[in-house]
């Protein structure tokens, strides 16, 4: 058994058989749902086929982070056995929670100074957290030291790829990543929006693209430009959705038609409600590793 503890939070966007069996620590976001709070809780307090209907249905979300007393209390029952931190946090360029993080951190390192406390940013989301964070649990059950595996974490953050596409431009709308007046024509011309997230961790959009079927390809087209080793590549695949599993489908039945190595391999699992509360239902996203991401 290591001496340190891999930990990270909730908007990895994977199971809690998949934290279990990986042996990570989560730490829960929280959204609000029609004005009712609920944690994030990998689909727990409301079952994620629930959340996109009533979202569907033109419910209101927002979203709040970990604040410094959770991480404290989190961080803390660790620290207590003896144990060493290695904490991923979900990207700055999507959330200030890094910052709760850092804050107790510093608080805790005087507390116990003799344990080591390590933040980092993912600069990562959703199953593109979930991938990156599958990775440091095999180096450390490979026998890395915590210091080791953060500085792969470091090295290797940016060759995660994120590329996102949905059929409803609602939610971007409202969160401001698509004007009024782009996302009205959009919905209009049935313009479905990729896009990915860069070197800073942010959400851009990058290409409008108009149907679903074509969005699907050029999703799958992306993947193949940037995977590691284009359409030979062979390392894991992750796609989250929210609510519509017949898209992601359709976008793993695509990734196995040109990448014949995945065949039967790759992950799917929703999207979470914190990141939902913002891509909103009919968004698909796809993981993978690949060249470094710039802007």
């Amino acid at each position: 058994m290591s001496d340190f503890v891999l930990s990270c939070c909730s908007t990895a966007d994977m199971t809690e058989e998949f934290f279990t069996k990986r042996d990570i620590a989560y730490v829960c976001f929280h959204f609000f749902l029609s004005g009712r709070m609920y944690l994030d809780d990998l689909g727990a307090s409301i079952p994620f086929d629930e959340f996109y209907g009533k979202m569907a249905e033109g419910a209101e979300t927002k979203t709040s982070q970990v604040n410094v007393e959770e991480y404290v209390d989190h961080f803390e029952k660790f620290l207590i056995e003896g144990k060493d931190i290695l904490h991923l946090a979900l990207s700055s360029g999507i959330s200030g929670t890094i910052n709760s993080a850092v804050i107790a951190k510093d608080e805790l390192n005087e507390k116990y100074p003799d344990r080591k406390i390590i933040v980092i940013d993912s600069y990562a989301a959703s199953g593109g957290y979930g991938l990156l964070m599958d990775k440091l649990a095999d180096l450390r059950d490979e026998g890395k030291s915590i210091d080791e595996i953060a500085q792969y974490a470091l090295d290797n953050r940016l060759k995660l790829h994120h590329w996102f596409f949905t059929t409803d431009l609602t939610y971007l709308i409202r969160g401001g990543r698509v004007s009024k007046v782009s996302g009205f024509f959009g919905n209009m011309l049935n313009i479905c929006p990729l896009l990915n997230v860069n070197d800073e961790g942010k959400l851009i959009p990058r290409f409008k693209i108009r149907t679903k079927k074509k969005v699907i390809a050029a999703c799958v087209e992306q993947m193949l430009i940037h995977a590691k080793d284009g359409e030979n590549y062979s390392g894991k695949c992750f796609i989250n959705h929210a609510g519509c599993l017949e898209d992601a489908m359709e976008v793993v039945a695509l990734i196995e038609e040109k990448i014949p190595a995945l065949k039967d391999k790759i992950v799917v699992n929703y999207i979470g409600t914190t990141i939902g509360s913002h891509t909103g239902p009919g968004t698909v996203a796809l993981f993978f590793w690949g060249d470094e991401r710039t802007k």
